[in-house]
């Protein structure tokens, strides 16, 4: 039976520039279809989607919608007030979410799903990665962009392969995971996140389960069965489960830092010997890994000769783990934070954790919470969060404006310092502005 991504010809997208929905666009733009699409912003993304032919406009509006458009596929943040949404709706023009369209990409080839709480960018990243070097030629969506070496030569968040082999970073949210068919299953960590979703970490397992399941009796679940989360999370799976802590990847000389980071490459060796790549030519595969976007990613120095990275962790987990691999490869230079928190839900949920999280660092300055898809909570504040991690003998201080995080960074660093921007937000703005 036939896809309807490929029974489509003219497909618009609404809400272009996302990370995710961006790929499938790449993806239609390569199997020569006529791409338009919408958002509410300019990005780079965009930009790079335009120079591939895409039509896109900025901001929505029910014009903006092709008349010859037989497909339209959008992302779950739009509002369903959307009037480009409203507008498919009434013409009766086919909808997919973009969670609904990974489907429709997977269910036809051998898909490699990588999901987990955190780490789960750059395992896909790494996954890809090794069955490109191994020459599997498969087709690939991350959600960030792979960042390019002089061997890979690729920086984007879709990879057009010609083989069966799909890998596919798998997000858990809204438990939009469960659209995709996957052949190996691949859980790094479950951790409490997405709790204005999730009921509790129970609720999570109950998603990751369910996801776990979808690999057939032939298939494969990689896991690590002595971590308590995941082990409540694998009960009634029928796919073969792997462990993927069976795999040491200790020994690696990784270019990205950090015991995290390792965890992540022995998963991808565990994908590796699944598939019967030689375990050396995986491991030497791993070592030229040099990261993705906005994951520890090198930023430039200042003229002033401050060292700037941006980090995309947003939970603390994520940034106590970032923070302990930057430790590791700065261990007497000063480490000043610049994190947004990301939305008001989860910095309240998670307040003590967070305050806990930046013990490696050894400023941390805090700009206004991203909110994202929610609404104002005055319950909760950055001013807030400064005092949770004050209590915990660091130095905090929160800020009105991106502007005056920027003043007060000027007249605080110095030559071989390093400063991290750290978020889901806009934070990476500051670090730009500073190094120019």
């Amino acid at each position: 039976m036939r896809s309807i991504l490929n029974t489509s010809k003219n497909i618009h997208f609404i809400g272009i520039g996302g990370i995710g929905i961006s790929a499938i666009a790449r993806m239609m733009l390569a199997d020569g279809k006529k791409v338009s699409g919408s958002d509410a912003s300019g990005s780079e993304i965009i930009d790079s989607l335009k120079k591939l032919g895409a039509e896109i406009k900025i901001g929505h509006n029910t014009e903006n919608l092709p008349k010859d458009t037989d497909l339209v596929i959008y992302t779950v943040a739009i509002s369903k007030e959307n009037p480009e949404f409203i507008e498919a709706g009434k013409r009766k023009i086919k909808m997919l979410t973009y969670a609904e369209a990974l489907h429709e990409i997977s269910k036809d080839k051998f898909t490699i799903a990588v999901s987990g709480t955190h780490g789960k960018t750059t395992t896909t990243a790494m996954i890809a990665k090794v069955l490109i070097d191994a020459g599997l030629d498969p087709t690939v969506i991350v959600g960030s962009l792979i960042k390019s070496d002089e061997k890979s030569g690729f920086a984007t968040n879709f990879i057009a392969g010609r083989s069966k082999y799909f890998v596919v970073e798998a997000c858990e949210y809204k438990r939009s995971f469960l659209n995709i068919e996957p052949t190996i299953v691949a859980i790094t960590n479950i951790d409490n996140d997405h709790l204005d979703y999730y009921k509790d970490i129970k609720d999570i397992q109950s998603a990751f389960n369910k996801f776990a399941k979808k690999a057939p009796e032939k298939g494969f679940v990689i896991c690590n069965i002595k971590d308590k989360n995941i082990s409540g999370a694998t009960a009634g799976i029928s796919a073969k489960i792997v462990n993927w802590a069976d795999f040491k990847a200790d020994k690696l000389r990784l270019k990205v830092p950090g015991e995290h980071n390792k965890k992540d490459a022995s998963v991808a060796l565990a994908v590796a010997h699944l598939l019967g790549i030689d375990k050396k030519k995986a491991e030497k595969s791993l070592e030229g890994f040099v990261g993705t976007w906005r994951r520890f990613e090198y930023k430039g120095e200042t003229k002033s000769g401050v060292i700037v990275y941006e980090d995309y962790a947003h939970h603390p987990t994520e940034i106590k783990a970032t923070l302990k691999g930057a430790r590791e490869m700065f261990p007497k230079q000063k480490i000043v934070v610049v994190f947004q928190p990301h939305l008001f839900s989860r910095t309240k949920l998670l307040l003590r954790d967070f305050g806990k999280a930046f013990s490696d660092a050894d400023e941390i300055l805090l700009a206004p919470i991203y909110p994202a898809r929610e609404a104002f909570d005055p319950t909760i504040s950055s001013e807030i969060l400064a005092e949770e991690i004050n209590k915990n003998k660091k130095t905090a201080q929160s800020f009105t404006s991106f502007e005056d995080i920027e003043k007060e960074l000027i007249n605080k660093l110095k030559k071989g310092d390093i400063l991290i921007t750290m978020g889901a937000g806009e934070a990476y703005k500051i670090g730009e502005e500073i190094i120019k």
